[in-house]
């Protein structure tokens, strides 16, 4: 009986039958035990540095409470001039909330409640949690030319930076 020889015959002295030599080598594939514990430290020292800034969200939130009046303070500005109607913006102890005259004029009083860019009304902010203004702004607004009513700092808890507000351009930004 003839068996055939491609079955049973070695290319290679002491290779198994279904081994293919490559050259001399065989071809592995894979990472090494060095790579893998490298990137495990690499690992391990990101959550190290990472992980304490997700449990605190107090800074989070006060980071997004900033932003988030900054943003309702330039959209009040914005519509003033938009719309040529004083908008006041008034404060609580962890709210904004903004209205805007019925009628045009530098004296015309704030008496309606301001449409939010999402269609509600009045529009306003409050803070997540415990997080809340150093000490309460005073109530001002912005007219036609979008400029301020007076000069403000507004400064929140557990945030370092403070919004301004410019009297003469009604200019809001983030300043130290």
């Amino acid at each position: 009986m003839q068996t055939s020889s491609r079955f049973f015959s070695c290319p290679v002295p002491g290779m198994a039958s279904n081994q293919r030599a490559i050259g001399t080598a065989m071809k592995y594939s894979g990472f090494t035990l060095v790579e893998l514990i490298v990137v495990m430290i690499i690992i391990g020292v990101l959550a190290v540095a990472a992980l304490p800034r997700f449990f605190d969200r107090n800074t989070f939130d006060a980071r997004g409470f900033t932003n988030a009046t900054q943003a309702i303070l330039r959209y009040a500005q914005k519509t003033a001039i938009a719309q040529r109607r004083n908008v006041c913006a008034s404060f609580g102890t962890n709210s904004v909330s903004l209205r805007i005259a019925s009628v045009a004029g530098n004296g015309a009083p704030c008496n309606i409640d301001l449409t939010g860019p999402s269609g509600s009304a009045p529009y306003q902010i409050q803070a997540k949690g415990d997080i809340k203004f150093v000490s309460v702004p005073a109530a001002f607004s912005f007219n036609a030319l979008g400029q301020a009513s007076a000069a403000s700092v507004i400064e929140i808890a557990g945030f370092g930076g403070k919004i301004r507000v410019e009297q003469e351009t009604g200019y809001v930004y983030q300043g130290p």
